[in-house]
């Protein structure tokens, strides 16, 4: 059973940064290709970015440049830092993993909504 759980949500304005933070086991920030997605209300999920096993990582253009993806596997844990954010960046933010065998599917930023594993979600407020 792989456990996600989200931190660091909250409000900030317009052009400020937070650093969403995802606990998982050690086991999977080592093994899993993991990932970051948003929803907003209405709205189908939006992929953001990922990162495989060796620490390649991929983003989606709407937030590439502003949004870093990492991960520290001593500290169990899965980062999102966010700068200069925009209002359109107010969502619920999800960490997202899964295992890929070798010679399956890489770990790209594409489908990472589509992950098998997720927290239960983060708010990110941002007022301009």
């Amino acid at each position: 059973q792989v456990h996600l759980v989200e931190s660091g949500g909250g409000s900030m304005q317009a052009g400020g940064s937070l650093r969403l933070s995802c606990a998982a086991s050690e086991y999977t920030v080592k093994n899993y290709c993991m990932g970051w997605y948003r929803q907003r209300p209405g709205r189908i999920s939006e992929a953001l970015a990922a990162i495989d096993v060796d620490g390649r990582s991929s983003y989606a253009d709407s937030i590439k440049g502003r949004f870093t993806i990492s991960k520290d596997i001593p500290e169990r844990t899965l980062y999102l830092q966010m700068d200069s954010l925009k209002p359109e960046d107010a969502s619920v933010y999800y960490c997202a993993a899964d295992y890929r065998p070798p010679g399956a599917a890489v770990c790209d930023v594409f489908g990472v909504e589509h992950l098998g594993y997720r927290g239960q979600g983060v708010q990110v407020t941002v007022s301009a």
